[in-house]
């Protein structure tokens, strides 16, 4: 198939000039997707994409800029975690083991104690209190693998999110800070059968749908193909080919943060990819936060 071949059936032009996508024919294998793609079109290659060097910490923020503090999977494991110079803390999930209300009691005062003038969160699929249908049905399975969760009583975590009084949490949301337009979204690609887990296709894509066109900034707690969504252990790709096309023909917002495989930066040259899971697949918090510095709205 062709380039433009291959475009179509990512995405085609509504009557009224709106992008849409659709389910691509590679949705539910990522591995074969980032083979097919980089094969026929060289996609996740230079000159279409490039690695990007973390900014020092001692880098000074520009002028007229706002500096972003990127972290993410720490896991309750904040007390060792060196936290940088900025304006606005981004955090794309994963902050508990299993979101008990004593852990994201513990993260929220940990998000207390931080500086920023404001601080952004999404949840992840460790936040199981945080997705009602999961706990619904994981009440009523009564489900091993999480006994301290499946063993709480639903007024014990029906308001969990209020808990985190020192943030702006995002649950396919949006909020404005600073110019700014900020939107989160939690869900992930089926996974073991955690939280905000859904199947790959349509499922996952109905969410992306949701991201207004002209958001600046992009939550998601799991990658878009090909960026920086190896996992190492697993020998995969994890990404999701939707929220590529997604994010790269609809959105295109300038920050793109997430978490879940391999952690740094890239770039395809409009759009900036950041993983900054601060765990590793281990669970040690032995990544730093990534920082990077955006023009304010009306300097760009």
């Amino acid at each position: 198939l062709t380039g433009s071949a291959l475009g179509a059936m990512a995405r085609r032009i509504s009557s009224q000039g709106k992008v849409t996508i659709s389910v691509d024919e590679y949705s539910s294998n990522p591995t074969q997707a980032f083979t097919h793609y980089n094969i026929n079109q060289s996609r996740f290659q230079p000159p279409h994409v490039h690695m990007v060097e973390p900014l020092p910490y001692d880098a000074p923020k520009p002028v007229g800029h706002t500096r972003f503090v990127c972290v993410s999977d720490t896991h309750s494991r904040t007390d060792g975690i060196q936290m940088p110079f900025g304006d606005v803390l981004l955090h794309t999930g994963d902050f508990t083991e299993l979101g008990l209300p004593s852990e994201v009691k513990k993260f929220n005062d940990w998000l207390g104690s931080l500086p920023y003038e404001f601080k952004v969160v999404i949840a992840g699929n460790h936040e199981l209190t945080f997705d009602k249908d999961f706990m619904g049905e994981l009440i009523k399975q009564d489900y091993y693998r999480y006994p301290s969760v499946s063993k709480l009583k639903t007024e014990d975590f029906d308001d969990v999110q209020s808990v985190l009084t020192n943030c702006v949490y995002l649950q396919d949301s949006e909020v404005t800070i600073k110019g700014f337009r900020i939107y989160g979204t939690p869900w992930t690609p089926w996974f073991n059968g955690w939280g905000f887990n859904l199947p790959r296709g349509q499922s996952l894509l109905d969410k992306w749908n949701q991201i207004p066109e002209d958001v600046d900034i992009l939550m998601t707690h799991g990658p878009p193909l090909g960026f920086r969504d190896w996992v190492p252990k697993e020998l995969q790709r994890v990404g999701c080919v939707e929220l590529l096309n997604t994010v790269q023909k609809r959105v295109r917002p300038k920050l793109h943060a997430y978490h879940l495989g391999w952690y740094g930066i890239m770039t395809d040259g409009y759009t900036t990819f950041i993983n900054s899971s601060t765990c590793t697949v281990s669970f040690q918090p032995t990544n730093p936060p990534i920082i990077f510095d955006l023009p304010n709205p009306g300097n760009s």
